[in-house]
């Protein structure tokens, strides 16, 4: 009898088994989804051929003074005729920045040392010629230096309505550009953003 049952009881396992389903095939887990890195927020304060922080080209006098203050000496001109243009340094601006106003509107800010501000493509006050040139390519338009001899030099880069080619005086109200004015050594001595005014190489001049 014992071994009936044993019989019957191997039947009976070898027909369950015989009966299940075949197991699934393991799965990988899933890999996740590589992340991508955030693009870092363009920094406020970065020069750009419209302005930097809170001055932008095209401002009035009033809005200039609103956001950066009256002159840090209200005793300096910075033009012959301060009611047709005018240049200072504002008294809540870092030192080393000026700015430039025609017929009461800004249309230039300039930038020398001790400032280390920097443009939106990372250049400021010391950096050389050479790496500006590399970085903008066919975009950086060089000229003589008015006073200087090479390796001095104007690099002219517009973003809007500059010329593609030196020599050209830009006089369209409209035009936005950046000027690295480089020294005898071949960097920066410095930058000026804004307008037609970024060409002006005496002051309101």
């Amino acid at each position: 009898m014992i071994r009936t049952l044993s019989a019957v009881a191997v039947s009976a396992l070898l027909l369950a088994a015989c009966g299940q389903p075949a197991s699934e095939p393991a799965t990988a887990p899933e890999t996740p989804a590589p992340t991508v890195p955030a693009t870092p927020a363009p920094d406020a304060n970065a020069l750009t051929a419209g302005g930097y922080g809170p001055l932008r080209i095209g401002m009035s006098k009033a809005e200039v003074i609103a956001a950066v203050g009256d002159k840090f000496n209200p005793s300096l001109v910075g033009g012959a005729e301060p009611d047709v243009c005018d240049q200072w340094r504002p008294a809540r601006s870092p030192e080393g920045v000026t700015v430039m106003l025609e017929n009461g509107i800004l249309t230039r800010i300039s930038v020398a040392s001790p400032s280390t501000l920097k443009t939106d493509r990372g250049f400021g006050v010391g950096d050389t010629a050479a790496a500006i040139k590399a970085a903008y390519g066919p975009l950086a338009v060089s000229q003589p230096h008015k006073y200087s001899a090479p390796p001095a030099e104007d690099i002219f880069i517009w973003t809007t309505g500059g010329p593609a080619t030196a020599g050209e005086y830009v006089q369209d109200a409209a035009a936005r550009g950046v000027r690295y004015e480089i020294d005898g050594e071949g960097k920066v001595s410095i930058i000026h953003v804004g307008g037609p005014s970024i060409q002006l190489v005496e002051g309101c001049s």
